[in-house]
């Protein structure tokens, strides 16, 4: 398996990724007043293959992120079914996260990947109303690990489509502190109910359980949730993975368009996921009835460009 590392030399901060394995992410090492820190949680072996997709780094999450029902939908007429893979049937994930990317450009602190479906998953390609080309950048600046997203229609047909990333943060973020001392916080004020995974439609408020507004300790978290309804001031959003006893910070930082964040707390792993969805588990299903999910249309030639950065520093009071 290829591995491309990128590193920020005035930092010494590096990034490595794996092109063929969806151009995972895996490893995120951010130096903060000197020491290098690993921000991102990934199995053992996981950049030789032979591991689940979605398990470690940060996995992307394209044309759609999370589920959908049964694996099927109905776009301008037309019947569709994807392959359920999750235990109750359900398609997972989106087309693209465990297939191999091709690698466009590349420099010493930037690399770009790019997955076409007709090109790169032609077995797929009936799968989904329209072909799609989706670019990633990854660039190191100092502690910051920045993505760029663009998505592009080649096709004759609309392209329905949502996005999403995955990523796994590592717990403590310090040698001496432990997990279930760090906290998330998440500007949220709202959740999606739902029944095995799969939203019911219903929106419902965070309450004292799971209200990350201010922050809540990983010790009395367990969380697969899906929140919505953030609030903020400005162009942009945070997120937070804090570790007190260490003094540091992971800041996710997203534009608006991601309206909806995944907080999962994996079982049996020094974890935590905090993850963007441009639009909630099963949007194209709930769009077809009714719903204002944030399920997005590009039509042929159309492109779309947005982005997702990643920082590491100390704790900010």
């Amino acid at each position: 398996m290829t591995v491309i590392t990128i590193t920020d030399h005035l930092s010494g901060s590096t990034a490595r990724i794996a092109p063929d394995l969806g151009f995972n992410c895996f490893e995120f090492q951010a130096v903060v007043n000197g020491t290098k820190l690993d921000v991102l949680d990934a199995v053992i072996g996981f950049e030789q293959g032979g591991q689940k997709g979605s398990s470690s780094g940060i996995p992307i999450l394209f044309p759609f992120p999370n589920r959908i029902r049964a694996g099927r939908f109905t776009w301008d007429g037309r019947e569709y079914n994807l392959p359920g893979t999750d235990k109750w049937g359900n398609a997972i994930h989106g087309l693209c996260m465990d297939r191999p990317w091709r690698v466009v450009r590349q420099s010493d602190d930037f690399v770009t990947g790019q997955f076409q479906l007709s090109v790169d998953a032609p077995d797929r390609r009936s799968l989904w109303p329209s072909d799609f080309v989706i670019e990633v950048d990854y660039e190191l600046v100092r502690s910051r690990l920045r993505s760029r997203f663009r998505i592009s229609n080649p096709g004759n047909q609309k392209l329905p489509w949502g996005l999403g990333t995955h990523p796994y943060f590592k717990l403590p973020l310090g040698p001496n502190g432990r997990a279930d001392a760090c906290l998330i916080e998440v500007p949220a004020k709202k959740r999606w109910e739902l029944e095995n995974c799969l939203p019911t439609g219903r929106l419902i408020p965070v309450d004292e359980e799971n209200d990350l507004r201010e922050g809540a300790y990983l010790s009395v978290l367990k969380l697969d949730d899906v929140y919505t309804d953030l609030e903020f001031d400005g162009p942009q959003f945070d997120c937070l993975v804090v570790d007190e006893q260490a003094g540091l910070q992971v800041t996710l930082t997203c534009p608006p368009i991601f309206r909806e964040i995944v907080a999962f707390t994996p079982p049996n792993r020094a974890a935590v996921c905090l993850e963007p969805y441009t639009c909630p588990t099963d949007a194209v299903n709930l769009q077809a009835q009714g719903q204002d999910v944030g399920w997005r249309v590009l039509s042929p030639g159309q492109e779309f460009h947005t982005w997702i950065d990643l920082s590491v520093g100390p704790v900010i009071v």
